[in-house]
């Protein structure tokens, strides 16, 4: 593989960036740091990665002490560095800006969230399939047995939805994966302003595989994904990844089309033999019906013009403020 004969030319073992974006997490940083420290410090003694890896923290105009904390712990400990974005841009902005900040000081890039759910040991495998030849690893929960009935049914049911309309999304992976440099200059060509990138790192390509793992409960905090925020974030992906629900607007209007063909041809039936009393419900619900399903296609073809306007833009996904960074 192209990315394991690059890391032989130059250096025995690969450089590792942990890229975690952090949005209010003052919390919960202090012993993100501690573990994260713990595991480069393993994976270093075992020969898996170089000295020169990192933990890149991106504050994502967060409004505590977070950017604080991290430039204290870049101050006492070289392994961690940090990026501040000029103010919030998301998430997935934050989470971007902190892969391609990455991509040309790192072998390889694993992606996790700050809040410790995603299980810090699953990095371990991770790399083993880098070093055997993998350029993305993608994080999958084994199960969701710590969940509400309610959060189970609509976090499977989200990718379930997702990929029946056309997104391409790896079932039960968040953002938790490892990627080599190539995949990331791979990603880097991807301009989009919408960005969503569970469906965006498949179309990537390149030699995969999966690393399953238990999902803990959160250190410390609160979570910044309540359902309102699920839910936004899924017609982003949608409608980022898919012009499928478009189509189905296409098919209703035949479908309803066809319908009104039948109501015509039954209408003159019924005149023709006579019996022209109409009764008030039956126009009633068609009304409502039509009329429902004319603001529906028109709020869904808003969303793809909306996006359209804010490509045509062509925005920066983020800024950055400072860099924080020791060269290994």
């Amino acid at each position: 593989m192209q990315h394991t004969e690059d890391k032989q030319e130059t250096d025995k073992e690969p450089v590792l960036y942990l890229v975690v974006p952090c949005y209010n997490e003052e919390e919960v940083l202090p012993e993100t740091a501690r573990r994260l420290k713990e595991k480069l410090s393993a994976l270093v003694e075992r020969g898996k990665i170089g000295k020169g890896s990192r933990i890149l923290f991106i504050n994502d105009g967060s409004r505590d002490r977070t950017w604080a904390l991290i430039s204290r712990m870049h101050r006492e400990d070289p392994r961690i560095s940090g990026v501040n974005l000029s103010r919030n841009r998301g998430h997935q902005n934050a989470l971007l800006a902190g892969l391609m900040t990455a991509k040309d000081r790192c072998d390889m890039a694993i992606s996790m969230d700050a809040d410790l759910q995603d299980d810090v040991d699953a990095v371990d495998e991770m790399v083993d399939k880098y070093l055997g030849g993998c350029d993305i690893v993608y994080g999958v929960r084994s199960s969701r047995k710590k969940d509400t009935f309610f959060k189970r049914f609509t976090a499977e049911g989200f990718y379930r939805v997702m990929n029946a309309l056309g997104a391409e999304t790896i079932f039960n992976h968040a953002d938790y994966r490892l990627m080599s440099r190539r995949a990331l200059e791979g990603l880097s060509r991807f301009r989009e302003v919408n960005l969503f990138l569970r469906g965006v790192v498949p179309m990537v390509g390149y030699p995969s595989d999966l690393v399953e793992y238990e999902r803990g409960e959160r250190f410390a905090g609160e979570s910044k994904y309540p359902l309102k925020k699920m839910i936004a974030f899924a017609m982003e992906g949608i409608t980022s990844l898919s012009t499928r629900p478009i189509r189905c607007i296409t098919g209703l209007g035949f479908l309803v089309f066809l319908v009104s063909i039948a109501m015509l041809i039954y209408s003159v039936i019924r005149w023709a033999g006579g019996d022209t009393v109409s009764g008030w419900a039956s126009v009633i619900c068609s009304v409502w019906a039509i009329g429902g399903l004319i603001l529906l296609s028109l709020g869904i073809i808003g969303e793809y013009i909306g996006k359209i306007y804010l490509e045509t833009k062509d925005r920066p996904r983020f800024l950055i403020q400072e860099v924080l960074d020791h060269e290994g």
